[in-house]
């Protein structure tokens, strides 16, 4: 299959310039245009709106966020004041050798305040997150910092963490982050690595006296700062970066500070950006067809359950019970435009329009909770572009709620013997790719990508039933089929730099882009069929793989 590079960045160019030229930037390319995400306009909108008057109600959330991203402009601010804010921070947690502070304070204690006042999590993450056992509910989860490990995870309390890893005051720093909400040593949690958690513990208690795991901390605490500094420590980070990943990473491109303080912004005020997009440019109706689109997943992959040999009839009637029950926000919930509530939940923030640092800092404090808003398309676009696109991530996030069946032991009553050809097939196939993918590593996501497609697809198919067929698209030459596939692979296309890709394969549970698209589609014999692929050829081999 020829390589093939997905550049989807669009460039602009002054202020002005975003603020006029939406139209012209959403036509630059045809599936640009077609695909089912909003995040261009979505930009472009809040953009407009923190870059206008500071206008709203005096000590609203929305007015907050627009200071906030005006101290991020103010460059000119930020590089006056230069180090002295980082200084003066880092003397109030004990300071390193640079600040002319050399006290350290109690390892806990700091650990509890980087924790709880600064989002820096140096030794384990802490975030909450669905129950293994119950989706319905969030639970505490730990595990290792910054980067992501398999889904395989522990359900303990933390009286068992505090006597497999005693050197942490587990208590006082989940206290620290999760105030004002008590704590309790019952409390549950999701352990994602005891063994890791148990040779730090090891590793703090040899180390707790010494000034090293201090600095550590600092530097740890330095990292999450560092954005909001100057440009000399921007120009640290981007070295930094060419040393991990590579002269052509994705992350050495600087970006226009515009886009960075956007993103500060969003990151921090992000149910006030989302009131803003939702009242600009996400009408009721776009919500209702993405509603509709997700009861045409649900029924497809209803339909589909009847057809997993490996499935016994017992387990087949509780898993449709289970996506019968399923319900889900397309769009926006309703809160989002619930003006007073977002006011309240910034009405303790206090924004400094002198200094970004500042803010920063206060954001860390107060704001430690992230929600997630899906945004999609307006209702004239293809709908073989949606379901291609939008329809696959619906189906592959639906099919995670029963990735259980397929770890050892999920499935008691189930043909284990059927299912294990199955799970063998797809490890194999992804092994067998020339990249160093770890076919058991990624199966969980492998499985959901080429079960998502299939879902997908069939989910079109059965819209086309109900509806007015679609008319092919003469003006680029493709089917309606052929535009479904295209829009998937559209929506995976990205690049990642040789470095960055070798470092993620042990890390990151998902298989590199290409194969992200090679693998579902060759599983696929409806896209053999539409792309008149011979048989026995890369994309259409004769051994396919199934779990879903």
């Amino acid at each position: 299959m020829e390589k093939k590079t997905c550049d989807q960045e669009l460039r602009t160019g002054a202020k002005k310039e975003r603020c006029l030229q939406g139209k012209s930037l959403l036509l630059c390319t045809l599936l640009s245009t077609l695909l089912g995400f909003t995040l261009l306009i979505a930009y472009i909108m809040m953009t407009c709106g923190l870059e206008g008057p500071q206008f709203g109600i005096r000590g609203s959330a929305k007015e907050k966020a627009i200071q906030f991203y005006h101290s991020c402009m103010d460059t000119q601010q930020i590089e006056s004041q230069g180090i002295e804010p980082l200084k003066n921070l880092l003397n109030q947690v004990g300071g390193w050798n640079i600040t002319g502070v050399g006290k350290a304070k109690d390892f806990n204690e700091t650990l509890q305040t980087l924790m709880g006042r600064y989002n820096t999590f140096p030794f384990f993450r802490v975030h909450v997150g669905p129950s293994p056992f119950d989706l319905k509910t969030n639970i505490i989860q730990i595990d290792h910092p910054e980067f992501e490990m398999p889904p395989e995870s522990k359900f303990k309390e933390k009286n068992y963490l505090e006597e497999k890893a005693p050197a942490i005051d587990w208590l006082s720093c989940l206290q620290a982050v999760f105030h004002p909400m008590p704590m309790n040593l019952s409390q549950p949690i999701a352990v994602h690595d005891m063994e890791y958690l148990k040779g730090m513990s090891q590793l703090i208690k040899q180390w707790q006296k010494e000034r090293v795991l201090h600095i550590y901390m600092i530097v740890c605490l330095v990292g999450t700062l560092s954005p909001a500094l100057d440009s000399r420590f921007q120009d640290a980070r981007l070295d930094l970066s060419k040393i991990l990943y590579g002269k052509m990473g994705s992350r050495m491109i600087p970006a226009e500070r515009w886009r960075k303080c956007l993103t500060d912004t969003s990151s921090f005020f992000e149910p006030v950006l989302a009131q803003m997009i939702v009242q600009e440019i996400f009408p009721q109706q776009t919500k209702e067809l993405a509603e509709q689109m997700f009861s045409e997943i649900q029924d497809a992959f209803y339909g589909q359950l009847d057809h997993l040999e490996w499935m016994d009839e017992q387990t087949r009637q509780e898993a449709k019970v289970l996506v019968s029950k399923l319900q889900v926000e397309i769009g926006y919930p309703a809160h989002i435009l619930q003006t007073a509530k977002v006011n309240l939940e910034y009405q303790n923030l206090e924004i400094n329009e002198d200094s970004f640092f500042l803010n920063v800092v206060t954001c860390l404090k107060v704001l430690r909770e992230n929600s997630y808003l899906k945004l999609l398309q307006r209702h004239s676009q293809d709908n073989a572009v949606n379901f291609g696109a939008i329809g696959f991530f619906m189906a592959h996030e639906l099919l995670h709620v029963f990735y259980g069946y397929v770890l050892p032991g999920g499935c008691p009553t189930c043909n284990r013997s059927a299912l294990q050809k199955s799970i063998d097939c797809l490890v194999e196939q992804y092994e067998s790719y020339d990249f160093k993918v770890n076919g058991t590593f990624t199966l969980l996501e492998n499985t959901a990508d080429t079960g998502g497609l299939s879902i997908a697809y069939q989910a079109y198919k059965n819209w086309l039933k109900k509806h007015k067929e679609e008319k092919d698209l003469p003006e680029i030459g493709l089917s309606r089929d052929q535009l479904f596939y295209l829009s998937f692979a559209h929506a995976m296309c990205g690049h990642q730099d040789p470095e960055k890709l070798e470092s993620s394969l042990n890390t990151d549970p998902h298989s590199p882009l290409p194969l992200r698209v090679c693998g579902p589609v060759s599983n696929s014999q409806d896209f053999a069929k539409h792309f008149d692929c011979s048989s026995g050829s890369p994309m259409n081999p004769d051994n396919k793989c199934h779990i879903w």
